[in-house]
């Protein structure tokens, strides 16, 4: 019997996991170690966070859905990996500690054949100051991430729209909090959604909506930008993106790194490298993403961190750290089976892989400042993968070790991105659209870097429609309800 353990209950190792559990059968263990007790659909959290939706809308508990997959459930966090084993244990081994409760802080050492890590990202708050410390959320700020935080945000932004209906206006500053950050798009759909529960609730008026990013130009969304089809034209995502902007009354400061937060003030450097202040009655920014800290230990008990994993926390894997300048960067620096390449029996997915470098041209300010998007590998991708590297592990474990790998990399993958501006039964609307490949390739399509037939997009009613749908399809899904295999990634 081989055991694999999934490190992660996310989008990428709930995906992992459920369909290696499948395809093993009773013959093999699935393992899963994550330390959360609920899985949440996080691309939802967004509506939570306007109060068009509940915390118990866009999360169930992990323990039942589990057990009916014949799934070994642990609810702890992973600390530590031996992947070559110990000097007492020749098998390799993951550390964790326990967050269940009435068992916080127990540790367990689990031996396994594979190990994937789909741990996410570490929500990074503490590499801007004021916007929190470490991982945890400051008292400046709220923040949409999770669904506990979507609360908060809710109850804050009824808050501000009770002043303003009694004359007081408010200022919104919604977008990233670190030149470094990804995940514009999910402050894209919350400053859209508020715009439309403002109108909703009458008192738009009162507000000033102003957007703040590290994107070189709006749309860029940490993927270069896009060229994309839109109402029989081929126009670039900034312009798609502008028009939206402007059309709902929405400044926007691009290009920055909010390098401190203060009660009502943020304060940033610009690409120009010249320095700003912004104030605000309520700030929604995206905190950077990081590695959760996982450290890595050889058989002699030497620390091989910086081996397995990439500075930034996140895991090496098949990806080509050494592509140097933005001049020589290819498609085919992107991983493709998404194993270690010191240990074959490791694989990282979603988020939890480190890329090779940005797909957004990097950009430094004349001070020496970084303020480039990272790139997105959550949603789709991250599902997308997560199938694959269970397939791969699947094949190896029942077929031998020399069975060949599946291949998913982001630079041969098209991506679906349904994204909220604003929910409503009637008067809802979303921006649909496309991209392949995800990662743009030049040389195969030369000035744009992405296959315009099957790039394109559109905002109007039936979007909203469609993530209203998708949000009920992917929960069914993840509950493993009947025919779950059948709605793709």
């Amino acid at each position: 019997m081989a055991r694999l353990v999934v490190l992660g209950g996310g989008v990428s190792g709930h995906t992992t996991a459920t369909f290696a559990a499948k395809w093993l059968g009773s013959g093999h263990e699935v393992v899963v170690v994550t330390p959360n007790a609920k899985w949440n659909w996080i691309p939802s959290n967004i509506w939570v966070g306007v109060g068009q939706m509940t915390k118990e809308n866009v999360t169930f508990d992990l323990a039942p859905v589990y057990a009916k997959a014949g799934i070994n459930y642990k609810q702890a966090k992973a600390v530590s990996i031996n992947p070559e084993g110990s000097e007492s244990s020749g098998k390799p081994f993951v550390s964790i500690e326990y967050t269940e409760a009435g068992k916080e802080g127990v540790t367990e050492n689990i031996e396994y054949d594979y190990l994937v890590n789909a741990t996410g990202p570490k929500l990074n708050f503490g590499a801007t100051p004021g916007l929190g410390e470490g991982s945890q959320l400051g008292e400046h700020t709220v923040s949409v991430c999770t669904a506990d935080h979507a609360v908060h945000a809710s109850h804050e932004l009824f808050k501000c729209i009770e002043k303003m209906k009694k004359g007081e206006r408010q200022k919104f500053l919604i977008g990233t909090g670190h030149g470094m950050c990804t995940c514009q798009g999910a402050a894209f759909e919350y400053i859209f959604n508020i715009e439309h529960e403002l109108n909703k609730a009458g008192v738009r008026d009162m507000a000033d909506l102003q957007w703040i990013s590290n994107e070189a130009a709006l749309g860029d969304f940490g993927m270069g930008s896009l060229h994309m089809s839109a109402m029989g034209y081929v126009v670039n995502s900034r312009i798609f993106t502008e028009s939206l902007f402007t059309e709902r009354n929405v400044k926007w400061i691009i290009g920055a790194h909010v390098n401190r937060v203060e009660s009502k003030k943020v304060h940033y450097e610009l690409l120009d490298g010249s320095y700003g202040e912004e104030s605000f009655d309520f700030a929604m920014l995206i905190p950077p993403f990081a590695g959760v800290g996982i450290k890595a230990y050889s058989k002699d008990g030497s620390d091989i961190t910086d081996t397995v994993f990439a500075p930034n926390g996140f895991m090496k894997v098949d990806a080509n750290y050494a592509a140097g300048d933005y001049a020589n960067w290819k498609a085919s620096d992107w991983p493709s089976t998404y194993q270690n390449p010191k240990y074959g029996n490791l694989f990282a997915a979603g988020i939890a892989f480190a890329p090779p470098h940005p797909i957004s041209k990097p950009r430094v300010t004349p001070n020496g400042t970084p303020i480039t998007p990272t790139p997105p590998r959550t949603g789709m991708p991250s599902g997308i993968i997560g199938k694959a590297v269970a397939h791969s592990i699947c094949d190896l474990i029942t077929k031998g070790e020399n069975a060949p790998l599946h291949h998913a990399s982001m630079a041969h993958m098209g991506a679906a991105c349904v994204a909220s501006t604003g929910k409503g039964f009637a008067d809802g609307t979303a921006a649909a659209m496309t991209v392949y490949p995800v990662v743009p390739d030049f040389d195969k399509y030369p000035g744009t870097g992405r296959d315009t037939d099957y790039t394109f997009g559109e905002i109007g009613l039936a979007g909203h429609w469609i993530k209203h749908i998708l949000h009920h399809l992917f929960i069914w899904k993840a509950k493993l309800k009947f025919g779950w295999t059948l709605i793709p990634e």
